[in-house]
């Protein structure tokens, strides 16, 4: 048996309650005081935002706390989901809509809670070189003679218009139905006047594509290229470093960013069942200590650090593409059109601006696209918009383990929010590609202001 100790009782009973947690902690959670669970399996997928899991293991922050993990790769986020579930895998890199999805009932049922977010940004929107010269004539140049971003979506609806004056429908990939992948695809197309279709569960149509201009299926991550290449899809949206992946192969071109769409948008979570969190309730919170140990580290003196974590994901048992490539957006890069090497330092971020945070807003936003587009059938009260965040969401669980940290001397305290008076609620924001607003405290508000996408009572 490790030796390893956790808090004990007392103690944490007295943080909880001087960070203003103890009416969300259970009395089971506090009763534990060794590691519920030594040996885990972690889940992931092959992408570079799964870098939390792959430093905490590779610099022995896991061990530091008295883990052993094995990290598996898994075939899809169907599988790795379920596998959760099944109890196959003690977590995993999620999909930030993933556990959200879940507890909704939207596909899989199922209670899966997150208390870490692995990162901010990290995705890109990449069409076939035939598509990009066509829309290319609709795009502004700028002094340098190369295309002006943000590129809209606008100069790919008559690429679209003339796919359809053909009879040809234009398909796009991306990565899952509750991705934030699909979520920022179907926002660019829609700020650009192109409708991406809306699903309707309540009809038995999960297909996505009612009324759609543009017709959106799941692709997994690691294929995106190669169906790209093979012209069964036109366009995607994908993490790194499958756009650039395009680039270096010479058959796509990313046009935009996820970070041009929503800037500093949240991306990935580590998810648990609710089960395993409360049976685990102190493996949990030194899960999470090692993985903010981890983002920390990653964002460290200004990325310094990113050189070693390129050739750490590099490796086949994590992301097991080029080197090259992942360097081209995770060294504070990011390469469009073959040639046009762009600085975007926040192109991946793991850890400031309080990345690793689990904010109530964050997860309400992926809420409110999941009404827009129809996975959530019917309007809802904002309260039931917060009632979720807060069963999902647990930032409760990552202060814990942050004040753990902060009373080591591993981190300071000006690394984290100020746990006494954070509310959950990041302030209302205009970085949008098409400048709407958006305030977490009010989800209906906020869906009346689209143009497309549902709203109140309308359903597809």
């Amino acid at each position: 048996m490790n030796t390893f100790k956790r808090k004990s009782l007392a103690a944490t009973l007295s943080l909880a309650v001087s960070l203003g947690l103890g009416s969300l902690l259970s009395t089971s959670a506090l009763a534990v005081e060794d590691l519920e669970k030594e040996d885990l399996k972690f889940g992931f997928i092959k992408l570079t935002d799964m870098a939390p899991l792959a430093i905490a293991y590779e610099k022995g922050f896991f061990e530091d706390e008295g883990l052993y993990v094995t990290l598996e790769a898994q075939a899809n986020w169907k599988v790795l989901l379920d596998r959760v579930i099944d109890g196959e895998l003690d977590g995993a890199h999620m999909l930030a809509g993933q556990p959200l999805g879940a507890t909704i009932g939207f596909g899989t049922q199922a209670d899966i809670i997150t208390a870490f977010s692995m990162d901010l940004n990290g995705n890109g929107i990449t069409v076939s070189n035939d598509v990009w010269e066509e829309m290319k004539k609709h795009i502004p140049l700028g002094a340098d003679g190369k295309p002006q971003h943000p590129i809209s979506a606008a100069a790919l609806k008559p690429v679209i218009e003339q796919y359809q004056a053909a009879g040809k429908p234009f398909n796009m990939g991306m990565v899952f139905p509750v991705s934030t992948h699909n979520y920022e695809l179907r926002y660019w197309l829609a700020a650009g006047g192109i409708h991406p279709g809306y699903y309707a569960p309540h009809k038995g149509d999960t297909s996505g594509q009612i009324d759609a201009q543009a017709l959106l299926s799941v692709t997994p991550p690691p294929q995106m290229p190669a169906t790209l290449e093979a012209g069964t899809i036109y366009g995607y949206c994908v993490g790194e470093p499958w756009n650039q992946q395009a680039v270096f192969k010479g058959i796509g071109v990313p046009v935009i960013t996820d970070y041009e769409i929503w800037k500093n948008n949240p991306e990935k979570v580590f998810g648990v069942s609710q089960a395993w969190a409360d049976e685990n309730p102190n493996t949990h919170i030194a899960v999470v200590k090692a993985l903010i140990r981890a983002a920390a580290w990653l964002d460290a003196d200004n990325n310094a650090n990113r050189g070693e974590a390129v050739q750490i994901l590099s490796q086949p048992a994590y992301v097991g593409a080029d080197a090259e490539v992942i360097a081209n957006s995770m060294t504070g890069t990011f390469e469009y059109e073959k040639g046009d090497v762009r600085e975007v330092p926040d192109f991946n971020v793991f850890f400031r601006y309080n990345a690793t945070y689990p904010y109530y807003s964050d997860a309400i936003w992926y809420l409110t696209q999941m009404r827009r587009w129809g996975q959530v059938g019917q309007a809802q009260p904002d309260s039931w918009y917060m009632d979720v965040a807060k069963k999902v969401y647990r930032p409760d669980i990552y202060a814990l383990a942050a004040q753990e940290l902060i009373d080591e001397g591993t981190l300071p305290a000006e690394a984290f929010p100020d746990f006494a008076s954070e509310t959950g609620f990041k302030p209302a924001t205009s970085e949008f590609i098409d400048g709407v607003t958006y305030d977490g405290t009010q989800p209906n508000a906020y869906l009346q202001q689209f143009e497309i996408g549902l709203k109140g009572d309308t359903q597809p």
